[in-house]
C-alpha cells in the first residue's frame, strides 16, 4: 500500500507529478477522454506496476501519451495515412497504432511484445503540461482496475486505485467521457476501437471507409477484451422498459429511469455521463441494470461498444 496524494492542477502540482513519474512512480492525470494511469514508458518497473495496479492482462497493450506530434517520430514511424490523421486530429481523442521505431527506448511491456505501439497526443492542457514537464513518454491506460468502469473524475480514480498509486493530478471532470478512438494500419486504416472521435470524421478525412477489426482476431490494441468496463451488476441491453427488480439506465425521453444518459438524446451528453452513471449504479447495489437502446451512430458507437463489453459474459 502507498499513500495516494491528490495534487492541485497548478504548476506546483504538475512539477510534483512529473517528478514522481521520472522516479518510477504512478500518477493518474486527466485527459479530454478519461483519467489515465501514467507511468514512465521507458521504465520496465513502472510499466509493470501499471499492470499490477490495474490487474490488467499482460497481452493488452498500453497507449503511450506524448506532448506533441513532433515527439512521436522518436518512438514510432508516422507516415502516409497515419500522418494525415495525426495532422487532422492531434491533439485529440484519437490513438494510432504505428510501427515501433528501433532504438526508441520504450519498454517492451508497453506494446505487449508486438512490433507496433499505440500512440496519442491528448488535447487537455493539464495532460500536455505534465507530459512536457516529465520529458519522457508516458504509458497511460484508463485509471481503473482492469475490466471495471473507466474514471472521469479524480474521485473515481481514488475509489478504484487509492493506495495502489502515488498520486492523482485533479483536473476536474473529463469533457469527452469515453476513451479515444483507435485506428491501426494493416496496411489499410482499420477501426480497432470506437471512441471519442466519431468514425465518420475519420472516414471524411481519409476519403474512404475504415476497415473493421474482427471480434475474434488477435488483440493488438487496448480495449479489445470482450468483457471490459464492467460494473458488478449484470447489464441487459436494448431494454425498452425495466423488468421487476431491475434499474433502468435510460437514453432519451423514457419513463421510470433510475438515471438517464441524456433525457434529450444528446450523444455528447450521453458519452460524458456514461461511466459516471455506471459508477453511480454500481455503488447503488447489485440489482440488475437494464439499458435503453442507444443509436449506433457517431459517439453512439463508442457508447454501445462500452456497454456491450460491460454486458459480456465474464470468464
Amino acid at each position: 500500500m502507498v499513500e495516494t496524494q491528490v495534487l492541485e492542477p497548478d504548476a506546483g502540482g504538475v512539477a510534483e507529478a512529473a517528478e514522481i513519474l521520472r522516479a518510477g512512480g504512478l500518477v493518474s492525470f486527466p485527459t479530454e477522454t478519461v483519467y489515465g494511469l501514467g507511468g514512465d514508458a521507458t521504465n520496465d518497473r513502472a510499466v509493470a506496476r501499471i499492470f499490477a495496479a490495474k490487474g490488467r492482462p499482460s497481452f493488452n497493450p498500453l497507449i503511450v501519451h506524448l506532448p506533441d506530434v513532433a515527439t512521436v517520430s522518436r518512438f514510432a514511424r508516422l507516415e502516409g495515412e497515419a500522418e494525415r490523421l495525426a495532422d487532422a486530429f492531434w491533439p485529440g481523442p484519437l490513438t494510432l497504432v504505428l510501427p515501433l521505431r528501433d532504438g526508441g527506448g520504450l519498454s517492451p511491456l508497453v506494446s505487449a511484445g508486438l512490433p507496433t505501439v499505440a500512440v496519442r497526443v491528448p488535447d487537455h492542457p493539464l495532460a500536455r503540461a505534465l507530459l512536457a514537464e516529465t520529458g519522457r513518454p508516458v504509458a497511460a491506460p484508463s485509471a481503473n482496475p482492469s475490466g471495471r468502469i473507466s474514471p472521469t473524475t479524480a474521485e473515481h480514480v481514488l475509489a478504484g486505485l487509492g493506495g495502489r498509486i502515488e498520486a492523482v493530478l485533479d483536473g476536474g471532470p473529463c469533457a469527452v467521457g469515453v476513451e479515444s478512438t483507435i485506428v491501426g494500419f494493416d496496411p489499410a486504416p482499420v477501426l480497432l476501437r470506437p471512441g471519442g472521435l466519431p468514425v465518420e470524421a475519420i472516414e471524411a478525412c481519409l476519403g474512404a471507409p475504415l476497415l473493421h477489426h474482427a471480434p475474434d482476431a488477435a488483440i493488438n490494441a487496448p480495449g479489445q477484451l470482450a468483457s471490459h468496463y464492467a460494473p458488478e451488476a449484470p447489464l441487459r441491453l436494448n431494454a425498452t422498459t425495466a423488468r421487476p427488480g431491475e434499474r433502468l439506465l435510460g437514453f432519451g425521453p423514457v419513463e421510470g429511469a433510475t438515471l438517464n444518459l441524456s433525457p434529450s438524446g444528446d450523444m455528447v451528453e450521453a458519452a460524458a455521463n456514461l461511466f459516471h452513471h455506471l459508477h453511480a449504479l454500481d455503488a447503488g447495489g447489485a440489482a440488475p441494470i437494464a439499458v435503453s437502446p442507444v443509436p449506433d451512430i457517431g459517439l453512439g458507437r463508442a457508447i454501445n461498444d462500452r456497454l456491450r463489453r460491460a454486458a459480456a459474459p465474464r470468464g
